[in-house]
């Protein structure tokens, strides 16, 4: 005899949707702290992320110039990377965030200060911004194992999709503030704000703090860092996942990073002579694109043949990149951004819960500060190639060249069995 069995309501099944986005605040204490934290200082940093080539182009006019800029951000973030990932797993991971989140609060302070006085010099610009790289080289791979132990399995995907969620959220209103506040006001305005969001993540992190003391047990003694970096190495060499995606991405990353950071602005202010918050609203369709992909990817706990999804993502990001070289107006562009932050946020969930689940929470810091070194360390060279190029044979020439690399690039990838079949 057979039982058939009811089939969901939409109420029910739209009730399973949001409890699957409330498991992380009802199950787990500091996650709330961390996420918040995070969350608002993510707001300065994209609307500084905006400011910050305006202020470039309208001093120096030059995409070699902002190409530098960015070199001088990833160099010292990059140099910081093998020692941090040794500092991340001996010491308090909180107190190290808690102390870069000072550092950069000073050092946005100052270039507010300066923008406001009309002081701010290319010279001094790129000592600030080689300041504010080598803070983050420190706090991202504490935050990156922070996450790996409040991230527990049976919350991952949800509290992974959420804070990406959430995250893209505030880039939905930073962006377009950063364009209204350097069009209307004036672009330290936008950096104090930045500045001001350092002070409330200190003050989340501080409460987190009391959350997650620090056990003496995680460090080991008689080791160097030399020895734990080897030892973070061997955890990587022993999973083609995760030593495959690092390298393919050290490539990868060159190709559509330097194009956003350095070429996309390029082609909104210069080439196609629109305003900075047409810009602004672009990025931000670029963050609504990331949130429903969050959306997809945290309904559910489990997703199969996640490699094909992962870098099919890529591979639709890569895609969007290169129609955006032959695309002149705005609604199509913004169209064409909301595809782009689709296609690498599904990339990015599927690989962040992969970290999670297949590295030791104990060398969480030094595994994590080799993936960003190897992924990051071209990055330099790439913001300089790219500007360079685009002042050679033309930007919207070399938008095409890099993101068609990329594609390939990925395509070629998907050709090796343990990518293709990761599951």
């Amino acid at each position: 005899m057979e039982i058939e069995t009811p089939s969901p309501t939409p109420a029910t099944s739209r009730f399973k949707f949001f409890n699957q986005f409330a498991a992380p605040f009802r199950q787990s204490r500091p996650f709330p702290y961390l996420w918040l934290g995070q969350l608002i200082s993510v707001l300065g940093s994209s609307v500084t992320m905006i400011i910050l080539p305006v202020v470039v182009y309208t001093i120096t006019g030059s995409t070699t110039i902002m190409g530098f800029i960015m070199a001088t951000y990833t160099l010292p973030n990059i140099l910081m990377l093998p020692v941090s990932g040794w500092i991340v797993d001996r010491y308090n991971r909180t107190n190290i965030m808690l102390f870069t989140d000072a550092a950069r609060f000073l050092l946005m302070t100052a270039m507010a200060a300066l923008l406001f006085a009309d002081g701010l010099s290319i010279g001094i610009l790129f000592a600030l911004v080689a300041v504010y790289g080598m803070m983050d080289g420190l706090f991202q791979p504490a935050y990156a194992a922070t996450r790996a132990v409040v991230f527990t399995p049976e919350i991952r995907n949800s509290a992974n999709a959420l804070t990406q969620i959430s995250n893209q959220a505030v880039r939905l209103i930073g962006p377009s503030l950063g364009g209204l506040l350097v069009t209307f006001l004036s672009a330290g305005w936008g950096i104090t704000l930045d500045a001001l969001t350092y002070v409330a993540s200190f003050g989340c992190l501080y409460f987190l703090r009391k959350l997650i003391p620090f056990h003496k047990k995680e460090i080991k003694q008689g080791t160097d860092v030399k020895g734990d970096f080897m030892e973070g190495l061997s955890i990587l060499k022993s999973n083609p996942w995760l030593w495959i995606t690092i390298l393919a991405f050290s490539f990868i990353n060159i190709c559509y990073s330097g194009l956003v950071i350095v070429l996309i602005p390029w082609l909104f202010k210069v080439h196609l002579e629109m305003s900075p918050y047409v810009y602004g609203v672009a990025v931000t369709c670029s963050g609504a694109g990331a949130i429903l992909a969050g959306l997809t990817f945290g309904a559910r706990s489990h997703w199969r043949r996640r490699g094909l999804l992962a870098y099919g993502g890529a591979l639709l990001s890569g895609l969007a990149l290169f129609l955006m070289a032959f695309t002149p107006s705005a609604i199509g562009l913004c169209l064409l951004f909301a595809l782009e932050g689709f296609g690498i946020m599904i990339f990015g969930l599927i690989w962040e819960t992969s970290l999670q689940e297949l590295v030791p929470t104990e060398a969480f810091g030094r595994v994590s500060s080799l993936d960003m070194l190897g992924s990051f360390a071209l990055l330099p060279i790439g913001y300089i190639l790219v500007g360079w190029l685009a002042d050679l044979i033309g930007g919207t020439q070399t938008i095409a060249l890099f993101s068609g690399l990329g594609m390939l690039t990925i395509l070629f990838i998907l050709l090796i069995p343990s990518i293709r079949k990761f599951d």
